[in-house]
């Protein structure tokens, strides 16, 4: 199945063209010069050599984690167990704090299960495996079924009644179960709050899609085991049918110095020293506090200032320069805003 993608929607994953060019055969990596071909590039030649490694680096890399590999296998043994469920289908919360690799792991899972699908049926090519919505901020019913509809492109209006906004539930039911949907991803959960009715709404309105829409629903958000949403009846109902994978910062192990590894392999750098990254783990452990987000974005960045000024190489200085997120700079600042939740 193939599908050229060439419009500003397709970028987001939260459109149909979006998570198709997502799940389409990924860009080849460019190859990295010899030093003699280096050398002898015109100057239009470095140009395009040299935005096609940035383009490279600005990519964000996904590595196959923990996280990544318990979220894809619940998730597939939970698809498994859903497929003949007429109700009470199970599902999965993702939950742990900003820059543990949640929507990676999500999507993950997403890009696992349509490829499955589509090598099950190569020739129908009007199914749609897969659906992933982020909840908005202050999200209402409205909201919600509109990011539904928006996937599935279905026209809605900018302003809308209750008939409408049932009159695109429906569709969007009816869309999914024709198209053979197995699979329903929503992501930022923690925008819904149960202790406001537009909130305590927007969860009742997940749990009609979810009886509606024979799929797994997948949910993931920051620290939802901490918040309204697993409290009180409707809390109790999400709690009873779904369980829950949390999101850590790493800590320094096998497994972080593994990560840092994989990335310094991907860079496409010449006079990078291989292996500079891997003397530093324990630098970039305490750096960036075991974020994987955080991680992701210091080496790209680092890498791409390399291209940008000629250096060629990844030093502590340079990554140094790289500015991270306040959860990475400053975790207690963090943790102290959690606590007051």
């Amino acid at each position: 199945m193939t599908e050229t993608v060439d419009t500003e929607a397709a970028r987001h994953l939260t459109t149909r063209e979006g998570w198709r060019a997502f799940t389409s055969q990924p860009p080849s990596s460019p190859a990295l010069l010899s030093e003699d071909e280096y050398a002898a590039l015109s100057d239009a030649d470095l140009d395009h050599y040299n935005e096609d490694r940035l383009d490279h680096h600005a990519r964000l890399l996904v590595v196959a984690t923990s996280t990544v590999r318990h979220t894809v296998t619940s998730g597939r043994r939970l698809i498994l167990l859903n497929r003949h469920a007429v109700s009470a289908r199970r599902g999965l919360i993702i939950s742990g704090p900003a820059g543990t690799g949640k929507t990676i792991a999500i999507t993950q899972l997403g890009l696992a299960h349509e490829l499955q699908d589509w090598a099950r049926h190569p020739d129908v090519d009007d199914r749609i495996p897969v659906v992933y919505v982020t909840v908005p901020p202050a999200a209402t019913p409205r909201m919600i079924a509109a990011e539904f509809a928006r996937f599935l492109g279905l026209p809605t209006t900018g302003k809308f009644n209750i008939t409408d906004i049932t009159d695109i539930i429906d569709s969007v039911v009816g869309v999914c179960t024709t198209a053979r949907t197995g699979l329903v991803l929503v992501d930022e959960l923690h925008n819904i709050s149960l202790t406001t009715r537009h909130g305590a709404e927007v969860a009742d309105t997940l749990k009609y899609f979810s009886e509606r829409i024979a799929a797994t629903f997948i949910y993931a958000g920051i620290d939802i085991e901490h918040s309204s949403l697993l409290s009180g009846t409707r809390g109790a109902q999400i709690a009873g049918r779904f369980t829950l994978i949390p999101t850590h910062p790493f800590p320094y192990n096998h497994e972080w110095k593994g990560l840092v590894s994989t990335m310094e392999r991907t860079l496409l750098l010449h006079r990078h020293t291989p292996g500079t990254l891997v003397e530093l783990d324990r630098y970039l452990h305490k750096r960036t506090g075991g974020m994987i987000g955080a991680l992701s974005h210091q080496i790209r960045g680092a890498a791409i200032d390399a291209i940008l000024t000629g250096a060629e190489r990844i030093t502590r200085e340079t990554l140094e320069a790289i500015p991270l997120d306040v959860a990475a700079e400053s975790p207690e600042l963090v943790t102290s805003a959690r606590e007051s939740w």
